[in-house]
Parts: C-alpha cells; structure tokens; sequence
C-alpha cells in the first residue's frame, strides 16, 4: 500500500447528523438535506421522538416520509432517537450537527443549542446553513395550519407529504 493508498483508508467518514421533528418535512428541510448531503460521507436524518409534544404523525410515519422523499440521495439515511443528542451523534460516530437557519430568531435558539451540545461534547460541532430565501417563511406549523384547512401546500411539501397530510386531516373529520 502507498502512502496514497494508506492515507485513503485511514481517512475518517465524514458523517453529520440533521435532527428535527419534520412533522411533516417541508420543501425547507429537503433543501438543507440536499445542500448537507453534499457536504458529507453520509448524512443522517434524525427524527426527534420529543415526548412533550404531540405531532401530527407518528416517529414512524414521518421517518417514512423522509425516507420517500430522499430516496435520490444515496448518503442519506433516516433514523430517529429520544435521548440527548450528543448521545446519539456518538452512537453513529458523527460530530457535526447539521441546523437549518431561516431568521436571527431562528440563529439565537439554535446558538444556545449548539453551545450547550458543545458544552456536553466539545469533539461535537453545529453547522448552520441559511435556507433557501424562498422558504425562509416556511415551517412544519404553518404547513399544518393550512393542511387542516383544506388550503393547498403542494409548494411547500413534496406530493407524498401533502397525500398524506390530506388523509391525516380527513381521518379526523
């Protein structure tokens, strides 16, 4: 083996992680799984199981979701966690988070975050990513809001999610 060679395979997977809720995932999340894709080995999609809310579909239906929808990108995979989060970044031997920015409101929580999950791992960095201008205003809540109205969100989710928002919403009357 040459030093080439060696250098090759002593070289770290680069793998991030990007957690969410993405009750449902929108057109936003899909940008910044796109643009992360490209920046990593592998990227990892996680699903927050957050106990104290009460989404609209299940861990299960929405990492289904997710993994419809970035079928294309062949170093994603979708999976999900209910621990911290820096637990889970070293169960998958990840050390970038991967956070989408739509507001200075937005960069002032996520800024706490990273500081904290830094605090508890300090091998473990945030990466923030500006979204898409054009889905800067864009957010699973306002996707709902609208989807149990019957108003038209074909925009702002992919064709399987708006499916089954219609489904969930008709289902419950």
């Amino acid at each position: 083996m040459n030093q080439n060679e060696r250098s090759q395979s002593d070289k770290k997977e680069r793998i991030a992680v990007y957690p969410g809720s993405f009750d449902p995932v929108t057109y936003g999340h899909l940008d910044i799984i796109k643009r992360s894709a490209k920046q990593f080995d592998r990227l990892i999609v996680a699903v927050l199981n957050n106990t104290s809310k009460n989404p609209l579909f299940s861990v299960e239906e929405r990492k289904q979701l997710l993994a419809e929808v970035t079928k294309d990108i062949p170093n994603v995979e979708i999976d999900s966690f209910r621990d911290l989060l820096v637990r889970f970044m070293r169960s998958k031997d990840a050390d970038v988070i991967i956070r989408g920015i739509r507001s200075v409101t937005d960069f002032e929580y996520e800024l706490q975050l990273a500081s904290t999950n830094h605090l508890l791992d300090g091998e473990i960095d945030t990466m923030f990513m500006m979204t898409n201008p054009k889905y800067s205003y864009l957010s699973s809540s306002i996707v709902k809001e609208i989807a149990q109205f019957k108003g038209d969100v074909h925009e702002l989710v992919p064709q399987v999610v708006e499916e089954r928002l219609k489904e969930k919403y008709a289902a419950r009357g």
